[in-house]
């Protein structure tokens, strides 16, 4: 990075930030102390109102306001692009937002800018099943919880579990308070304290019904911190199972989330699986068919073999 965009980058990094010391400027822009030093006295004389205070740092004087930043082609087809993002996987008010702020920014963009941008947006699609009914659902829901999270307020659903318990039952009504969403593989997931179980508990949207904002509160932990959560790893189980190479590429392509390993080997592939209970893969082993064996654990391919079992008595 030359010295003119880092000035530019330090007065970003001051808008963004109430104070700055001069080594988190140095450690963002990997350069030395004393250039930060030398970038602050540049930008001092060019007229940019940064004021020092003496162990703290560097802030902008308030009401100071940078002109408005023009974009690269590259910048702005990143911009484009995750407005396109927003529309298709965030709330019907998100999208909303997301079409304004693209018009906005269209309208900035220099005409030559645009126009390259809009021809490389246009070899780039992002495509998902917005049409199809769960999903439809699903964004409803995400814009209520999302309020829900904001106002620090309850909420209760009918929840059906992926594997049921052992009275056979998948169905339970939860009472939770919402700490934050995640997307993962594809899927919102709600990260909750549940009444139920008294603990931290995390449902996928999709499986949720009957969703109703409660007027209780909450309040959320002051240690609690979405982007640095890390939900404990039980998921002691492993499952080994050998694939034919026929279909190595439909299981590689699968990216399921419980693959801890996958060999290389003659016979095909050795896909080991990490999971809270074997019977999270049965689905799957199933859709793959006999282009896969289980090798262990011995349960599981048991179980595999009952379920084949109760298929062919229905043919």
């Amino acid at each position: 990075m030359n010295k003119t965009d880092r000035l530019l980058a330090i007065v970003l990094e001051l808008q963004r930030n109430k104070v700055l010391r001069a080594e988190d400027l140095a450690a963002t822009f990997e350069t030395s102390v004393r250039t930060i030093y030398r970038d602050i006295q540049a930008l001092s004389e060019a007229g940019v109102s940064v004021i020092g205070a003496p162990g703290q740092g560097y802030s902008l004087m308030e009401g100071y306001f940078l002109p408005p930043v023009s974009f690269t082609v590259e910048e702005a087809v990143t911009l484009l692009i995750g407005t396109d993002f927003i529309e298709q996987w965030f709330d019907v008010h998100y999208g909303r937002k997301s079409r304004t702020s693209r018009g906005k920014i269209e309208a900035i963009l220099p005409e030559p800018v645009r126009s390259e941008a809009a021809r490389i947006r246009k070899s780039i699609r992002l495509r998902t099943s917005a049409e199809d009914v769960s999903r439809i659902q699903e964004k409803a829901y995400l814009e209520a919880i999302r309020q829900a999270i904001l106002e620090e307020r309850k909420i209760s659903f009918h929840y059906s579990k992926k594997i049921a318990e052992a009275d056979g039952n998948r169905q339970s009504v939860r009472t939770v308070s919402p700490y934050g969403l995640v997307l993962l593989h594809g899927a919102w997931v709600l990260i909750a304290w549940c009444e139920l179980r008294q603990d931290i508990r995390h449902f996928r949207l999709s499986r949720m019904t009957e969703l109703i904002e409660l007027e209780a509160g909450f309040k959320l932990p002051a240690d609690f911190n979405l982007e640095a959560y890390r939900p404990p790893d039980d998921r002691n189980i492993r499952v080994r199972i050998r694939v034919q190479p026929d279909i190595a590429d439909k299981v590689r392509e699968s990216n399921n989330f419980y693959i801890d390993t996958i060999e290389d080997q003659p016979e095909g592939l050795l896909v080991t699986f990490r999971v809270r209970q074997a019977e999270e893969l049965l689905q799957s082993v199933l859709g793959w068919g006999a282009g896969v064996v289980v090798l262990e654990p011995e349960s599981f391919r048991y179980r595999v073999r009952d379920e084949l079992e109760k298929m062919l008595k229905r043919y």
